[in-house]
C-alpha cells in the first residue's frame, strides 16, 4: 500500500478501536479484509478515497472468481461498507461508492449444535479424566482445568475469548452468576451453576499447590497474554470429544456456545434473555436460534391444539 493508503486504514482502525471498542482479532480481521481492497483498488490505479462504485462492484465479482464463499465475501464487502462510509463522514471522499453495492445471496446457515444427551457425555468424560487414578499429577491438573472450562462454558455461553481470560476470582465467588466484561466493554450477568462452582473448586484447590507464583488468571499459561490461549483450549476439547466417542469436527468452544443458548430456548427461555446472557448487542444476532423457537412452536400447536392430530 502507499502511505496514502495505508493512513486510511489505520485511521479507520483507529476508530473502531477508539470508538466502538472493537477487539484485537475483530481490528486483525478488518485489517486483512482492507488489506486486499485496497490492493485491489491500488492494481487499478485507485485511492479509496476516489473509489467508485464501478470499482467496488468489480471487487466483488473478482471474489467470486477467486472462489470465495458467499459469507467470506459478505463479510468482506461488510468491512468495505464501513471504510467507505468512514471516509465520507470524516471528509476524506466525496461520494460513499459502496453505499448501495449489494451483497452476494447466502443461504442462512444454522449453527453446528450438540445435543443435551451429547453435552453429557463430552462432561462425563472430562469428569472421568480427573479421576484417572494412573494419572501424573501434571495430566491431573489439566483434566481438572479442562472439565472447570467446560463447566463454565455451557453454564454460561460465554465467548471462548471472554472464558479463558476469566480472572481468578471468577472461580472464588459465592454468588450464582458472574459480571462478565463483553465486546464494545459491555458488562453482562451470566449464570453459574452447581456444578461449574464445583468444577472451579477442585480445579483451584489443584493449580494452587503446584503454582510458583500466584497469577492473576483463572487459566493461568505461558502465553503472550499469560492465560490459556483459545487454541489450546480448542485441541483439549477435541482430545476429551474423540473420549467421549463424538465425532471431533462437530464439536468445538463455539459449538458449546450453541449448545447452551439452543438448550436454554428448547425449554421455554426468551430470545430476549438469550441475547442478554449471549451479549449480543442486537437481536438479530441472536435470531439465528430461532429454528429452535419454531420446532417448539409446532410441537406446542401439535400437543396442545384442540383440533391438532391426533386431540380432541
Amino acid at each position: 500500500m502507499t502511505l496514502a493508503r495505508h493512513r486510511f486504514v489505520a485511521l479507520f482502525l483507529d476508530m473502531m478501536a477508539a470508538e466502538r471498542g472493537a477487539a484485537v482479532n475483530t481490528l486483525a480481521a478488518y485489517r486483512r479484509d482492507l488489506e486486499d481492497y485496497v490492493g485491489f483498488l491500488a492494481r487499478h490505479q485507485c485511492d479509496p478515497a476516489e473509489a467508485t462504485p464501478a470499482l467496488v462492484r468489480s471487487y466483488l465479482a473478482s471474489l467470486e472468481q477467486q472462489g470465495l464463499k458467499a459469507s467470506s465475501a459478505a463479510r468482506r464487502l461488510s468491512a468495505v461498507r464501513q471504510f467507505h462510509r468512514f471516509l465520507y463522514l470524516e471528509g476524506y471522499a466525496a461520494a460513499d461508492p459502496a453505499a448501495a453495492t449489494a451483497g452476494p445471496k447466502r443461504g442462512r446457515s444454522l449453527p453446528k449444535i450438540l445435543s443435551v444427551d451429547e453435552v453429557d457425555r463430552l462432561l462425563a468424560a472430562a469428569r472421568a479424566a480427573c479421576e484417572d487414578p494412573k494419572a501424573s499429577d501434571l495430566a491431573r491438573r489439566r483434566a481438572l482445568r479442562l472439565r472447570c472450562l467446560l463447566e463454565f462454558l455451557y453454564a454460561t455461553g460465554l465467548r471462548v475469548s471472554e472464558l479463558v481470560a476469566l480472572p481468578r476470582i471468577a472461580a472464588k465467588t459465592r454468588e450464582r452468576f458472574l459480571i462478565v466484561r463483553g465486546k464494545g466493554g459491555r458488562e453482562r450477568l451470566v449464570p453459574l451453576t452447581e456444578a461449574a462452582r464445583a468444577a472451579a473448586k477442585a480445579y483451584l484447590a489443584a493449580l494452587e499447590t503446584s503454582e510458583k507464583a500466584p497469577s492473576p488468571w483463572l487459566f493461568p499459561a505461558e502465553s503472550a497474554a499469560g492465560h490459556l490461549t483459545r487454541q489450546a483450549f480448542g485441541r483439549d476439547l477435541k482430545a476429551v470429544a474423540a473420549a467421549a466417542g463424538l465425532r471431533t469436527d462437530r464439536v468445538s468452544p463455539h459449538v458449546l456456545r450453541h449448545a447452551f443458548a439452543s438448550h436454554l430456548l428448547q425449554n421455554g427461555a426468551d430470545l430476549r434473555v438469550v441475547q442478554e446472557l449471549l451479549g449480543h448487542a442486537d437481536i438479530s444476532t441472536t435470531q439465528i436460534y430461532t429454528h429452535v423457537l419454531d420446532e417448539r412452536l409446532k410441537s406446542m400447536v401439535r400437543d396442545l391444539h384442540p383440533l391438532a392430530e391426533g386431540g380432541g
